[in-house]
């Protein structure tokens, strides 16, 4: 196992040096599949996490470009120590932009109101029936439709725009960071404006 894939794993992860070097043990030195066994490892402490109390945090503004759009966003952690970690700041600031770049309509899933997932699924059906499949597909195809909505209205759901594979979520970005600051991360709310929005 050279020095080098540990040092390259670190990089991509964050991850301690035994950590990096144990899942390239655990991957064949497959670097994609050790960053997946770190993300899995990331995920098993952020559970951990999930229930501890994040009433820490920062508010932070984002103006893009000119100033015809900006966002005001809250996120929650456990202490002020690790507020003042480049981790935590870094994290606010890239979610910041993806509320800008996004325009997510809400936090979470949870936050979705029944009445436009139902009114979603109405819709969803008439396009169905307009197309002639057969209804015993019906709910199957709407499930994934509703799951794709999703991941345009939640900023968890939603894939992290800066990420070239096209498969880390918002979420993921949050589980990473709980990882590596030990503590539970909480994206609480936000605002954005647009320049001659209603």
């Amino acid at each position: 196992m050279s020095t080098e894939l540990i040092t390259r794993l670190r990089e991509m992860t964050g991850a301690g040096i035994m950590d990096c070097r144990n899942a390239l043990k655990e991957s064949d030195n497959d670097i994609d599949k050790a960053c997946q066994w770190l993300r899995e490892k990331g995920i098993a402490s952020a559970v951990k996490r999930a229930g501890k109390s994040a009433k820490q945090g920062l508010v932070q503004s984002y103006i893009h470009g000119n100033g015809t759009l900006g966002v005001l966003l809250e996120v929650n952690c456990e202490t002020d120590f690790v507020v003042k970690t480049r981790d935590f700041q870094s994290l606010v600031k890239e979610v910041a932009m993806q509320v800008a770049a996004a325009s997510p309509n809400y936090v979470s899933r949870e936050q979705v109101p029944a009445g436009i997932i139902e009114a979603e699924k109405e819709i969803y059906k008439a396009q169905l029936k307009e197309e002639g499949k057969p209804e015993k597909v019906h709910d199957k195809i709407i499930e994934g439709k509703i799951e794709k909505f999703y991941s345009q209205v939640c900023l968890y759901d939603q894939i992290y725009i800066k990420d070239a594979s096209g498969k880390e979520t918002i979420k993921d970005l949050v589980v990473n960071a709980i990882a590596k600051t030990g503590e539970n991360i909480v994206i609480k709310r936000f605002a954005r404006f647009k320049l001659g929005e209603e």
